[in-house]
């Protein structure tokens, strides 16, 4: 492994990783993980598929719920393959490019920020398909679904140019050995030298304005949606409304918990060494959730990938069905 301690402006970053773990239990981590990989692919691959083909889920609900499965896809691309082949590389780390570094910092936080925007533009297109029922339609259009979508990418990607950016300005007299799986936020910003309070306050006014603030839209939202369903309808009814919310709110507790445990703290309350036992859970598991959660639980999606199978011919449903 190649050491840095004098230069600040290191010519490559070594991604370490696992890789003073020993080969056997890399290798056992690779066996089981590779499967996750894939099963996370092919389940968020499947729900942008039916979402996209099977004309009785062309409505808001399942757009966003397609659009979250394409940034799940996108967000295991640049995280996990890089990640896997560090299990069978010889000891001494992953060296990569500064620019390959940044890069995959930046698409990581576009990716991760905009995930948060979009669960909260879901909470609020169930708002106002059960609170406000009667406007639901001439509100929610598909250009403003597009909007949305376009303003939660946008969103994302600003914050990630800007922490990106301010971040590999700073000399790195520390060295380039990234204690880490990838090119982490915290994991890079410790190794610059100087005063880092700034970019370090900057840091963690981002992440808890992406968090907080999209939080808090989803669980007012979802509590004026759960008090609604507790006065109006039938039993059938709200059982069916509950079980949407039930779903949404575990998807956004899972997201918002790991980015909260792991982004909003101090460098000095860190231990690098934990960050990277916990990467591996929202890495690899959290994804593989989502579509477990969306699909399992799902009759409007058990009854589209039904018709794909059989090669019917789609239906019709209604935007209460259960979830």
């Amino acid at each position: 492994m190649n050491h840095w301690s004098n230069w600040t402006s290191p010519q490559e970053f070594v991604i370490l990783g696992f890789s003073g773990w020993p080969q056997w239990l890399r290798a056992l981590l690779f066996a089981l993980l590779l499967p996750l990989y894939v099963a996370t692919l092919a389940g968020n691959l499947l729900i942008v598929g039916l979402a996209v083909a099977d004309p009785a889920l062309h409505m808001p609900m399942y757009f966003f719920l397609g659009a979250l499965s394409a940034v799940e896809v996108a967000y295991t691309l640049v995280l996990t393959p890089r990640m896997l082949a560090g299990f069978l590389l010889p000891p001494g780390g992953q060296e990569v490019a500064p620019s390959t570094c940044a890069a995959q910092m930046g698409l990581f936080v576009a990716l991760g920020g905009s995930e948060c925007l979009l669960l909260a533009a879901m909470a609020l297109d169930r708002y106002l398909a059960i609170c406000r029922p009667l406007y639901y339609p001439q509100l929610m259009t598909t250009r403003l679904c597009w909007c949305l979508l376009a303003s939660c990418c946008a969103g994302g990607s600003i914050l990630a140019l800007g922490l990106t950016t301010a971040i590999f300005q700073l000399p790195f007299c520390r060295g380039g050995v990234v204690n880490h799986v990838f090119c982490d936020l915290p994991a890079v910003l410790v190794l610059a030298c100087g005063n880092r309070d700034l970019q370090e306050h900057v840091l963690l006014a981002a992440c808890l304005l992406l968090l907080v603030l999209p939080l808090a839209l989803i669980l007012l939202s979802y509590t004026r949606v759960l008090l609604i369903i507790l006065g109006v309808g039938g039993a059938a009814g709200r059982r069916k409304a509950f079980h949407t919310v039930a779903s949404h709110l575990t998807v956004a507790v899972l997201h918002y918990g790991c980015a909260t445990a792991m982004y909003a703290r101090p460098l000095s309350s860190r231990s690098l060494e934990e960050d990277k036992l916990v990467s591996l859970i929202y890495i690899n598991f959290t994804p593989l959730l989502y579509p477990a959660i969306y699909t399992l639980r799902n009759r409007d999606m058990q009854g589209a990938l039904q018709r794909v199978v059989s090669h019917g011919t789609p239906g019709t449903i209604h935007q209460t069905d259960d979830n």
